[in-house]
């Protein structure tokens, strides 16, 4: 969709329903851009993340299908899906999701996830494309998530996750715990040459605290999957991410496409 010349450009997010950290985050990071960019939120039902068969059918296509509809009537120039399922689920059910929303919606689309590969593939190249990762989630959980990035060509060389499964509590992750994972994952990748790190679930209040991590450890760049939807669907409607200032080095990324 080309927007009109007299009005902003619109960023439609889907949003699980018990998440409480992606809107007042993504709001914050874009509110520099208003009003030239605008960015509006749909929600879904999901209320835990587990690999049992009902925490699964939570992501089921037709309840996101329904949010992106009700986005769609509010003219967005793209939608983009603010979570992590595809993590467990595997990239093709986001490559899926976002054929049907541009299908049902006329509206393009994209997903955190997608857009940290594209992240990955900007700042790796051809070369290996090896990052770190930081979540909240189970033992499972976490295992999935791995095993679906190596199918892709991808190696998570390290990790910490929490063992917590109920989502709304995991905006209550303080910031204290957070700079303990890092720490840890940190302290593993420390000898890569490049030094990649994702805050891999939408419900952690991290996105704030990237700057803060890239200060600390000379050549890191994080990648939190709050910030790598809208770095994708900046570049979607045309816009340079690098207007995004203060939320990390990721936005300052020169990109080929």
């Amino acid at each position: 969709m080309t927007p009109p010349s007299t009005r902003p450009l619109r960023l439609g997010i889907l949003v699980p329903s018990s998440n409480t950290a992606l809107e007042p985050l993504t709001t914050q990071l874009l509110l520099p851009l208003h009003p030239t960019l605008t960015v509006h939120f749909s929600r879904f039902p999901v209320t835990q993340i587990a690999l049992t068969p009902s925490a699964l059918s939570q992501f089921d296509d037709t309840k996101i299908l329904a949010a992106a509809v009700l986005l769609a009537d509010a003219a967005v120039d793209v939608i983009g899906w603010s979570g992590t399922s595809a993590g467990w689920l595997g990239l093709e059910a986001d490559r899926r999701l976002c054929a049907r929303i541009k299908e049902v919606t006329g509206v393009q689309a994209t997903t955190s996830v997608l857009g940290l590969c594209h992240v990955l593939e900007e700042v790796m190249g051809e070369g290996e494309r090896r990052f770190g990762l930081v979540t909240p989630y189970l033992d499972d959980v976490q295992d999935a998530i791995l095993k679906t990035f190596s199918a892709e060509g991808y190696e998570i060389v390290a990790e910490s996750h929490l063992r917590r499964t109920v989502n709304v509590e995991f905006a209550d992750v303080d910031e204290e715990t957070l700079d303990r994972q890092m720490e840890h994952v940190m302290e593993r990748i420390k000898d890569e040459d490049v030094k990649v790190v994702s805050t891999f679930c939408t419900n952690l209040r991290s996105a704030q605290r990237v700057s803060v991590w890239e200060e600390k450890y000379p050549g890191l760049i994080v990648a939190d999957t709050v910030a790598t939807v809208i770095w994708e669907m900046l570049r979607m409607v045309g816009l340079e991410t690098s207007i995004v200032k203060g939320w990390g080095k990721m936005f300052d990324i020169k990109t080929s496409k």
